[in-house]
């Protein structure tokens, strides 16, 4: 019972790679081997394609189809020029088709065009055995030549795996014709699999490269996406750091002025102190709590500002700025300039940095314009520049700049667009509502900081 059990135990690992190799080739070559697997059309996006004229670009996807079809005539013909005058009384027309037929399923069921190339072979080794010397065997010159480009195109539509099969099937093929029949008129045995395994080492390369193209191609796509992502996250952390303190300075306000306010009253009644004492111990709480949103937000190098956070009125100091760095630019200001709040002056000042800082880096030379229009309803903002006169240098970031725009237009319930004029600039015109004083804000989007 216990050398039973050795012995299965020893002989295991060699059952098991045996099945698993039977199984790698039922599932490669056998199971749903003439399952229906069109070719696909080619793609029109190359620039060759591009180029080519009206009429033959609009039948350029099926330029594949097309190439298969042109094979499968050219072995045809050769079948009809080197056996018409050897095959007797059969005709040549049906050997052509023979040989051309096993090319023309690899369109629409390329493992099962394999097994038809493999069934051409046995019949065309059976009749030149019969027919006598002159003839190659067990492949003729037609039945050579298509049974080498059907396997080739196989791979190019499987697989490396599925050539190695393929290539080791035929080895087994020719040597088990050449018993079969003895061998009495030679072989092209050795020829076949030279050539056969030349054209599949080629096509399988092929293949694989255009696998790891098209990986490379979705990990890129994947990578965008991702960074996309991470981008809008960085962005959304920015602007909550930033209103942080915008609203910490708010919070504060409104605890001191609590804190106050009994004292200014005579003789306040208790209810009313303690509803300011009230007041006050929420809002050191909600500042409390800030800090906290601001610790989970802030990344390992965030340094906190040591000054306030910029309004409009520091807008004269940021053009200053640019201007010094080589930007030529103008402000004009239209409307009742008027106080707005803190959290809105501080998104349209750094749109209008941000668009600037754009200029600055793409459009070396060009000339800005930034207006910004006070209306009845909220804040207008429009920055706009001409065409760049100098060599702009490529830039590493990833486009930071316009999604962070968006994210505080968005924040704000408002609308932006960014994009090139038509002189060859390019403008961001932003729109920011502001409610009257008395008029409740609207609620911020679902996903907004």
């Amino acid at each position: 019972m216990t050398e039973t059990s050795t012995g299965g135990t020893s002989r295991a690992p060699e059952f098991r790679l045996a099945s698993e190799v039977i199984a790698t080739l039922r599932r490669d070559l056998v199971t749903d081997a003439f399952a229906y697997r069109p070719l696909p059309l080619a793609d029109t996006s190359g620039p060759v394609v591009r180029r080519l004229p009206g009429v033959l670009r609009r039948y350029a996807p099926w330029r594949r189809h097309a190439a298969i079809g042109v094979l499968a005539f050219l072995v045809g013909m050769i079948s009809l020029n080197t056996q018409s005058d050897a095959w007797g009384d059969l005709a040549p027309i049906a050997m052509a088709m023979l040989t051309a037929t096993p090319i023309l399923m690899t369109l629409v069921r390329p493992v099962g065009a394999w097994w038809a190339a493999i069934a051409m072979t046995v019949v065309t080794a059976g009749i030149s055995s019969r027919l006598g010397s002159g003839i190659s065997w067990p492949w003729t010159d037609g039945s050579f030549f298509s049974y080498i480009v059907v396997m080739v195109l196989v791979t190019l539509r499987t697989g490396p795996r599925v050539a190695a099969w393929m290539w080791a099937l035929t080895l087994a093929l020719g040597t088990t014709i050449s018993v079969v029949f003895n061998g009495h008129w030679g072989s092209n045995m050795p020829e076949m699999a030279f050539a056969s395994a030349f054209a599949l080492v080629i096509a399988g390369s092929i293949q694989i490269r255009r696998d790891a193209k098209a990986e490379v191609s979705a990990q890129q796509e994947v990578t965008a996406v991702e960074r996309d992502k991470r981008t809008l996250l960085e962005e959304r952390t920015t602007i909550a750091r930033e209103l942080h303190d915008v609203v910490a300075h708010h919070m504060s306000v409104v605890a001191i002025q609590a804190e106050a306010a009994p004292y200014r009253v005579k003789n306040p009644p208790p209810e009313l102190e303690a509803a300011f004492v009230t007041i006050r111990e929420n809002a050191v709480a909600a500042l409390t709590e800030l800090r906290r949103v601001l610790g989970v937000v802030r990344s390992a190098d965030y340094e906190a500002p040591d000054a306030p956070q910029p309004t409009l009125a520091s807008l004269e100091g940021l053009l200053a700025n640019v201007r010094e760095a080589g930007l030529s630019v103008q402000k004009t200001i239209t409307g009742s300039v008027r106080e707005l709040p803190q959290g809105v002056e501080l998104s349209a000042y750094r749109i209008i940095q941000e668009a600037l800082s754009n200029t600055l880096r793409h459009a070396p030379g060009a000339a800005a314009e930034v207006e910004v229009s006070y209306v009845l309803g909220g804040l207008g903002i429009r920055i706009v520049n001409d065409r760049a006169t100098g060599d702009a240098r490529p830039s590493p970031g990833a486009g930071h700049g316009i999604t962070g725009m968006r994210e505080r237009v968005a924040m704000l319930e408002g609308e932006m667009t960014a994009g090139p004029t038509a002189d060859g600039g390019y403008e961001v015109a932003a729109f920011i509502p502001v409610p009257h004083r008395g008029e409740r804000a609207p609620e911020p989007k679902e996903g907004t900081v």
